[in-house]
């Protein structure tokens, strides 16, 4: 049996013979914009590699008030705390950026993680980098304006999706930067009168990219190079 087609980094970098035995448990998985994967309280069932789009992991004050916190696309693995011992989400999981997945059921994943130590290795430095993540973007939404959060979230959401052009609504950039959807029609209309971006109805294309990393802060190289 061959090894598996990925783009997903994670099991991309499985040797061969992880490879084969995982191969035929892995199941393709549609996300669909704006769907749940896992919300709070939920109990994990299955973990997800994104091949293509993105899953982002949002915190909840209340029903109505959320932030995002990270983004998971082709570098990594959704529903991690399985690999922690962690057997329900804490979080709300939400399909950012339409694509597919490979999915693993957690007994699966959990048989594989004690047959070789080559996934948890590789979930261990993916952790490392989630974790950066995480507390980086607690320290970008603490200090840094929102123009230049909203430049590091497209640049971000750029690099996963290998596409300039993406869907993304007012609302759901509302949830992902923890602002009213006010504060984010008033940013996106400057960048947009700066030509550094073109939205109209739900759709969002980057036009000039080097001036949108000039305006990112430098949050966005950290938490780059944290998932290189």
């Amino acid at each position: 049996m061959s090894a598996i087609t990925t783009t997903n980094q994670i099991l991309a970098a499985l040797p061969a013979k992880a490879q084969k035995r995982l191969r035929p448990r892995l199941e393709p998985f549609e996300l669909k914009f704006s769907e749940t994967v896992y919300d709070n309280g939920d109990l994990f069932t299955h973990v997800y590699f994104p091949e293509t789009g993105i899953i982002s992991l949002l915190a909840a004050v209340d029903e109505h008030s959320t932030i995002e916190v990270a983004m998971v696309g082709c570098e990594g693995m959704v529903a991690l705390p399985v690999f922690l011992g962690i057997e329900r989400s804490n979080n709300r999981t939400v399909v950012q950026g339409s694509g597919f997945a490979l999915r693993l059921t957690v007994a699966d994943m959990l048989t594989e993680c004690a047959a070789s130590d080559e996934l948890p290795r590789l979930l261990r430095l993916f952790t490392y980098s989630l974790l950066m993540q995480i507390a980086r973007s607690a320290v970008c939404n603490r200090f840094h304006p929102i123009e230049a959060r909203l430049a590091r979230w497209l640049l971000m959401t750029q690099d996963r999706m290998k596409n300039s052009d993406f869907k993304i609504t007012q609302e759901f950039l509302s949830y992902m930067l923890g602002v009213r959807r006010e504060a984010v029609n008033k940013t996106a209309s400057g960048l947009q009168r700066r030509k550094l971006i073109s939205y109209n109805r739900g759709h969002m294309h980057i036009l000039d990219r080097k001036e949108l990393e000039s305006l990112a802060c430098n949050c966005y190289g950290f938490i780059a190079t944290a998932n290189s």
